[in-house]
C-alpha cells in the first residue's frame, strides 16, 4: 500500500469545511481521510497557524522568499540612484 500526501492547500481546506460544518467524521468521510488525521490537522493548524504543514521544501521556499526581498530591496535602490544621477547630470540653462 502507498501513503498518500496532501498539499498544505488540502489540509487547510479540509480543516476549514470541517469547522464551517461542525461535523469532523462527515467531511473526513466526504474527503476519503480519517478522521483523526484531520483532528491531528486542526490541531496543527492551531498551534503552529502560519507554520503549519511546511511540507518537505520549507529551507527552500524561505530561501528563496529572503531572495525575492532581497531582490525588491536592490531595484528599489538601483531605482532611487537612477533618479539621483538624472538629477545630478541635468545641467541648469
Amino acid at each position: 500500500m502507498t501513503r498518500r500526501s496532501y498539499t498544505p492547500e488540502f489540509k487547510r481546506e479540509a480543516v476549514r469545511l470541517a469547522e464551517e460544518r461542525g461535523n469532523m467524521s462527515a467531511v473526513a468521510r466526504e474527503l476519503e481521510i480519517h478522521a483523526s488525521l484531520l483532528r491531528k490537522w486542526k490541531e496543527q493548524l492551531e498551534n503552529e497557524h502560519e507554520r503549519a504543514f511546511p511540507g518537505k521544501g520549507k529551507p527552500a521556499d524561505e530561501a528563496l522568499a529572503r531572495l525575492h526581498r532581497r531582490l525588491r530591496q536592490v531595484e528599489e535602490e538601483n531605482a532611487i540612484l537612477k533618479k539621483a544621477v538624472g538629477i545630478f547630470s541635468s545641467r541648469p540653462r
